[in-house]
């Protein structure tokens, strides 16, 4: 299995950067999880437009969600319109983004995922839990293989993720905040601290972290994270490559 980072920014993008979103790959089989701004343009650094096989998103906020309506023109304003790919998501977020591009079917089938559910998608083998989030967030445990990616999409500190990661040969967690900001908002969010302490409680083999607040000090953020868990701690950034 290997982990494409297409873009890594929390809730926009720093320069030259890309919102959230990654290339899940094994056996010829290319899966795009979390579809934000920039990420389009990033996968096709790696696959052919037409490459893709499935596309799953986590949730409904625009920041993980978006490019799949300049994807869609892309499969579609064609004179040889590929039949739909799979798109998995939580039920509403479908019909959420078909309020803006109503014709989203041509280019997608819809696929809702309750959280918890398990599904599959070509090689892959998905375990989802709910995140605490303000919408329904699908967590996601990705295996094939004999390999393990978990992801924890958006969310604050909580035990469904260190149960779904256990074990996972990499954790893809997010570190949103900073300490100052978790101690004033409310937690819908981690910081690095936390989210190493996730990963430490499920036993994973490494962390990676991702959705950074822009404006925050990403060292600080891994160093954070790296102060409570003991195996290696990497800080996404737009083109890492991770085979696991």
């Amino acid at each position: 299995m290997e982990l494409v980072v297409l873009g890594s920014g929390g809730g926009w993008a720093t320069p030259g950067g890309a919102a959230c979103g990654y290339l899940v790959r094994h056996d010829g089989f290319d899966l795009w999880v979390d579809a934000g701004t920039g990420t389009l343009a990033n996968l096709q650094r790696h696959i052919g437009l037409l490459d893709l096989d499935a596309v799953v998103i986590s949730h409904r906020h625009f920041d993980h969600f978006l490019d799949l309506y300049p994807y869609y023109l892309a499969r579609v304003y064609r004179d040889d319109s590929p039949p739909p790919i799979p798109l998995f998501a939580p039920p509403g977020m479908f019909e959420h983004a078909a309020r803006i591009e109503g014709s989203l079917a041509d280019a997608y089938s819809s696929e809702p995922v309750q959280p918890g559910d398990t599904f599959e998608a070509g090689p892959f083998r998905i375990a989802t839990a709910p995140m605490r989030h303000p919408v329904p967030t699908l967590g996601m445990r990705i295996e094939a293989g004999g390999r393990t990616l978990a992801y924890s999409a958006d969310s604050g500190p909580n035990d469904e993720l260190a149960l779904l990661s256990k074990g996972a040969d990499l954790l893809l967690c997010e570190a949103t905040f900073d300490e100052a900001q978790s101690r004033r908002r409310e937690p819908i969010h981690m910081n690095g601290r936390e989210a190493g302490e996730v990963a430490a409680r499920a036993g994973a083999a490494a962390l990676v972290l991702t959705h950074i607040w822009p404006t925050n000090d990403r060292e600080k953020t891994r160093r954070q994270a790296a102060s409570v868990f003991g195996g290696p701690v990497t800080v996404a950034e737009e083109g890492l490559k991770l085979a696991l």
